[in-house]
């Protein structure tokens, strides 16, 4: 068997460092056989789908956990576990998507529809620079009132400003409805993609966010996003980044319509596309080391959606849906999906806290060439997201100032510094601030540390996440947009 390819994968080592080979796959074997997961645990092999499905199923969750466990020890050691000092600044809520599953969007002429203006964000920003935070995560609804000097101007105006903070901002669906709103140049949607992204790293875009992923099954996406880019240009517009050299991370939004062998699906695209950019930045190529730097998956949040209003499937009424939609040619017309499986669409299968822990055990065994593997504590909840570490989480995220999205369907932790320091150090392991590229800046090994210093806990309770246009009965606003530098 091959040895692991960690040289690609650690923190300080870029993804051209040495010649990228995806380890092989054993296609025979059951994907219950411990011989199989130890050596993928130990990166020698890689899951072929139907054994992820295979192990998914058959395996008890405790069996799943700890090969995932051990393959996050071969990749990130046994004594560090990360966490980032960020900000989400989501600086507009007007979209012209329509998806099912999102309490956040508003149309223009909503009272609570919203635009930031650059000095809103300036403050924001200056509030995570007082708190050693290291960069923000810039996302908005796709908004067709911005042209492209509102972007370029606002990312030079933060560099300008604060030259430290990385810019991790604009995930997918926002680049390709740029490309719709600008009318880029180019023969295809890759280059009209890299038109609009250079323009934005020159102004000062770092790296892009992996949201908008969803699922990537077409027959799931057709029902919960309508109006967002499907998964080829989602996953294009990825790749044009990583031909520039940035690193990105990759999401998946799951427990609502899709079946299982979806998820594995949406795993298999994420890896299959990571190999192509890792195989692009090998040292042969001459391009830069840009790839997935993580992955991130969460549970659907109901409240507040229209997506949640669908009634809960319930095991006596046979398979569910979306397992047997899964089963199905990805190609298959709507129409006839629907004549098939009559119930599709109509039934939500929620995800509980021991579906969460394994999807994200079989995400860390399935994508062997993506270094991290972050908890999902914003929707589970601390506690969850601290037993996610083990469960090949290697990350905590990010110590929530602010949060529109996910809150606006009813999820609403906020944690501090203190609080993830000691959640870490309680699941056994040394707490440690990185930056986006997952590089250490701290390590908390002292009585110095965040939660060390800490003499009462009752001062750093989980409280409300800041939310930028809160939804009150009877409170009337003016949605204000700023085009250009005018408020309008």
């Amino acid at each position: 068997m091959n040895a692991p390819p960690t040289a690609l994968h650690g923190s300080n080592s870029p993804a051209a460092s040495a010649t990228y080979r995806a380890p092989p796959t054993h296609p025979t074997l059951s994907g219950q056989d411990e011989g199989l997961l130890a050596a993928v645990a130990a990166g020698e092999v890689r899951l072929t789908a139907s054994q992820a499905l295979d192990a998914f199923h058959g395996l008890p969750i405790q069996t799943l956990g700890r090969f995932a466990d051990l393959r996050a020890r071969t990749l990130h050691g046994k004594h560090i576990r990360t966490y980032v000092i960020d900000r989400n600044i989501n600086y507009t809520n007007v979209c012209n998507a329509m998806c099912t599953f999102c309490a956040f969007r508003r149309d223009p002429d909503d009272v609570d529809a919203y635009t930031l203006d650059p000095a809103a964000i300036h403050d924001k920003i200056a509030e995570l620079a007082a708190v050693g935070g290291t960069q923000i995560l810039m996302q908005g609804g796709m908004n067709p009132a911005l042209p492209l000097e509102w972007y370029t101007d606002l990312l030079r105006g933060i560099k300008s400003k604060f030259p430290h903070i990385h810019i991790h901002a604009f995930s997918p669906p926002e680049f390709i409805e740029f490309v719709h709103f600008f009318d880029p140049p180019g023969e295809n949607l890759a280059e009209k993609i890299r038109w609009v992204m250079v323009r934005l790293r020159d102004a000062g875009l770092d790296s892009l966010p992996g949201g908008g992923g969803e699922i990537f099954a077409p027959h799931v996406r057709r029902k919960i996003g309508l109006g967002k880019c499907d998964a080829e240009s989602w996953l294009t517009c990825m790749a044009v980044a990583h031909s520039l050299g940035m690193f990105t991370s990759a999401t998946m939004m799951f427990g609502h319509l899709e079946g299982i062998a979806d998820r594995i699906g949406h795993l298999e695209m994420v890896r299959h596309w990571q190999d192509r950019s890792l195989l692009a930045s090998s040292p042969e190529s001459r391009q830069p080391g840009g790839h997935y730097k993580a992955f991130i998956a969460w549970p659907f949040q109901r409240e507040n959606t229209p997506l949640g209003r669908v009634k809960d499937w319930a095991a006596e009424e046979g398979e569910f849906p979306g397992d047997l939609v899964a089963a199905l040619d990805p190609e298959m017309p709507a129409e006839e999906v629907l004549a098939r499986v009559p119930g599709f669409g109509r039934r939500v299968r929620m995800s509980s806290a021991t579906d969460y822990l394994r999807t994200q055990a079989l995400s860390r065994l399935y994508l062997d060439n993506v270094y991290s593997i972050g908890a999902s504590w914003v929707t589970m909840g601390p506690h969850i997201g601290q037993v996610a570490l083990a469960y090949g989480a290697t990350d905590m995220g990010s110590v929530m100032m602010e949060e529109n999205v996910v809150s606006s369907a009813g999820t609403t932790y906020c944690l501090d510094e203190a609080v993830i320091c000691r959640l870490i150090r309680e699941a056994g392991f040394i707490p440690a601030q990185r930056n986006n590229t997952y590089d250490l800046i701290r390590a908390h090994t002292g009585p110095e540390s965040p939660d060390l210093r800490v003499t009462d806990w009752s001062e750093h309770r989980a409280q409300r996440m800041h939310q930028e246009a809160p939804r009150a009965v009877g409170v009337k606003r003016v949605a204000k947009v700023t085009i250009g530098g005018v408020s309008r």
